[in-house]
């Protein structure tokens, strides 16, 4: 019958937690954006991505400039003892040189391209990732709002029904303990939430816009067991053909097609280059003076040669452990997020079909029970903490999905 009193003092307060709960918390005015607009948002104004396009066009204006033969040579010359007279010398390389000199200006174009997909991967992956904080964040203050509600209504019933004499001094220390706790998460969440604003608000070049997501998190729980389990179904067995398309892995790649062409270039350097010379070579009364000469400009300082395709087979051989050392990092990667991914999966089909239900079941007999006489304070406020356990776990278990799904989607190119 104890219970029973406290049920007709408390009950009006339970009825106006739930409502508040429910209530949407007064803010200033925020903008709500998708995840698709916010990534076409990224895409347009990262200066990673710009600098990824300077970059590009500087290997362009130096494909333009391939061809490169010396500057010409001019000179005053006196051939006869005479008189002294202007002349021009300009040496050629032959046709090969500056042919493999097109193919390294190629190759570097083709780098910095492959360069700029890393880039634009690295930016979708970090616009994806923010997205998902604030998502979560939102969805923790909207849960812990509710809780906070709750158990203040529940601290202020404690208090009035410890005065009259119809609680003991634990259950009112325990439920204004309980209280206060759920404030300090809420204010934590709160200040979460700010943050994740600002960092999307940076990726988009809004950082004071208070931004706010599209889509609730836990309403997306749904969707995401369906989709992770076609995706986990689809993947291929072996790392190498699922990194096929990484962008990284294809950078690393160009990267030793660049060094290898730079060795072709240094070997066509090491042939003769021709000589041209137009200059007087006539005494003042030559009816002819100024002729025509040819030559031939030959290597014979062989150590610079040999120093400079040592250097380039070098580079070339770096460049291949660079990508025998992506490539075993991406699948080290890849295998971790694929097993995140598996793990996660089941943690969430779980909590769809079974925890969730559950946690619902337990907030509403529990206080089905209270109103009924049936439990204490004490059970309801430990019945209520579970159920909010559950729920919350439930959270982040579609936070640290999605996570892994983004990282996995990020290795493999998508």
């Amino acid at each position: 019958m104890k219970y029973l009193k406290m049920n007709y003092a408390a009950q009006g307060l339970l009825v106006l937690a739930l409502l508040l709960g429910l209530l949407p918390e007064t803010a200033r005015a925020q903008t709500a954006i998708s995840l698709d607009s916010a990534e076409a948002l990224t895409l347009r104004r990262h200066p990673r991505l710009r600098q990824s396009d300077r970059e590009i066009e500087e290997q362009r204006a130096l494909k333009r400039g391939s061809f490169a033969p010396a500057n010409p040579d001019f000179l005053f010359s006196a051939p006869t003892g005479e008189m002294w007279a202007p002349g021009v010398v300009q040496t050629i390389d032959l046709p090969n040189v500056y042919r493999r000199q097109r193919q390294v200006a190629e190759a570097g174009i083709t780098l910095a391209e492959r360069n700029r997909e890393v880039s634009r991967a690295s930016v979708l992956r970090d616009t994806r990732l923010a997205y998902l904080t604030l998502q979560f964040a939102e969805a923790q203050v909207r849960q812990l709002t509710y809780q906070d509600s709750l158990f203040r209504a529940l601290r202020v019933a404690t208090e009035r029904l410890f005065a009259a004499g119809e609680v003991t001094s634990l259950q009112r220390i325990s439920t204004d303990a309980e209280a206060r706790q759920v404030s300090v998460q809420l204010q934590q969440a709160s200040a979460d939430r700010q943050a994740a604003q600002r960092r999307l608000g940076l990726l988009l070049g809004q950082p004071t816009a208070a931004l706010t997501t599209s889509t609730d998190l836990r309403r997306s729980g749904p969707e995401l067991v369906q989709t992770g389990g076609a995706l986990l179904a689809g993947l291929p067995a072996e790392d190498s053909t699922a990194l096929v398309r990484s962008p990284m892995l294809a950078a690393a790649t160009q990267n030793v097609a660049l060094s290898q062409s730079g060795i072709s270039l240094v070997r066509a350097r090491r042939t003769p280059a021709l000589t041209v010379g137009y200059q007087n070579q006539a005494f003042e009364n030559s009816a002819l003076k100024y002729r025509f000469q040819f030559g031939v400009s030959v290597p014979i300082w062989f150590w610079t040669y040999r120093s400079q395709l040592q250097a380039a087979t070098a580079r070339s051989q770096a460049a291949g452990y660079q990508l025998q050392t992506q490539r075993l990092e991406l699948s080290t990667l890849y295998q971790q997020s694929l097993a995140d991914t598996r793990k996660f999966s089941a943690s969430l089909g779980y909590y769809e079909q079974t925890g969730v239900p559950q946690s619902r079941a337990i907030i509403s007999q529990s206080q089905r029970l209270f109103k009924a006489g049936e439990i204490s304070y004490l059970v309801l406020i430990q019945s209520l903490n579970q159920a909010f356990t559950i729920q919350n776990t439930y959270l982040t278990t579609i936070r640290d999905y999605r996570q892994a799904l983004i990282e996995l989607n990020y290795l493999r190119g998508e």
